[in-house]
């Protein structure tokens, strides 16, 4: 059977406010995966809490709306349990990168093999527009009384120093490009990050689409999103004693912000081995006998053999 872009859609009413980014997000996910053919079973998408928080709502596939700040253990816990899944994460910059940002940083330490987006439009745009992480210090929003007193976090630098092995970025209004950037993402082996820059019409009155394509200015005349590949941009490691230097490059094109701002993938690496390479290192089946097929009881009796385990830390003690 020949999927459908209408077969990854519901029909759940969508209360995004008119001209939110977030459509256009939610838009280039179901396109990726009616291009990719990924079949409605075997893909799953996570949320956390926030107005991405409903993404799972809108896609016609398994969907798990999760707490604030959590979408990653739980991605991750699923995608170990069933490595056959296509699995993507999806969360606010506030809900990421401010009380998630410790899952955050610490998925990057094991690389398993799934995506994680994040819809970032400076500001929490459920609860009335607070300053979120990626709001740059001294903006002043509508929503606020006063300018931000924080330091912004960079995503993409905070990705490559986190050790995630795909990191790119997108636009929500660029929904062709920010469709082919997630299809490229979910077939990277490894752990893949996209930023994906999302104005919010209701609360952010600076980064508005507007200003986005430079029309906040007569006399720009320049859009301040360009693409990373037409300026012949390569951030593909192809050997890994390679990486440091592509790193370093790809933090510098991630700071250029304001007049010029990047999109496109800034760093892959395939030479690094996925979370699931490592543990079949120690158990030998566990991807042809991965923990979702397993049976842990039989008539209520547990069968799960765990001596692997218990011999592990007994070494450890």
């Amino acid at each position: 059977m020949v999927l459908k872009l209408s077969n990854y859609k519901t029909d759940v009413h969508n209360d995004w406010c008119p001209g939110c980014g977030d459509f256009g997000i939610l838009n280039a996910i179901q396109m990726a995966l009616a291009e990719s053919q990924i079949p409605l079973y075997q893909s799953c998408i996570f949320s956390g809490i926030g107005c991405s928080g409903k993404t799972p709502h809108y896609i016609h596939t398994n969907g798990i709306h999760t707490l604030h700040g959590r979408v990653l253990p739980f991605a991750q816990g699923a995608k170990l349990a069933n490595p056959q899944l296509e699995i993507i994460a999806v969360g606010g910059d506030g809900d990421g990168l401010g009380i998630g940002v410790g899952h955050f940083v610490n998925a990057g330490r094991r690389n398993i093999d799934m995506t994680y987006i994040i819809f970032n439009n400076g500001v929490y745009g459920l609860t009335k527009g607070q300053a979120a992480p990626t709001l740059k210090l001294g903006v002043k929003t509508k929503s606020l009384t006063k300018p931000n007193v924080n330091n912004a976090i960079n995503p993409i630098s905070l990705a490559l120093i986190s050790g995630f092995t795909f990191v790119g970025r997108g636009y929500a209004y660029d929904i062709k490009h920010l469709k082919e950037l997630i299809i490229k993402a979910m077939s990277h082996k490894g752990l893949a990050f996209l930023d994906v820059l999302q104005p919010c019409p209701t609360y952010n009155d600076i980064n508005t689409k507007e200003w986005f394509q430079g029309l906040d200015d007569v006399e720009r005349r320049l859009p301040r999103i360009y693409r990373l590949d037409e300026i012949n941009y390569n951030g593909v490691v192809k050997k890994q004693e390679d990486s440091t230097d592509i790193i370093s490059q790809a933090m510098i094109k991630s700071n250029e912000w304001g007049d010029r701002i990047p999109i496109g993938i800034f760093y892959q690496n395939e030479c690094i081995s996925t979370y699931e390479e490592r543990i079949s290192w120690k158990i030998s089946d566990y991807l042809s006998n991965t923990p979702s097929k397993q049976k842990i009881s039989l008539n209520d009796i547990p069968i799960a053999n765990v001596q692997g385990l218990l011999n592990d830390m007994r070494a450890i003690t």
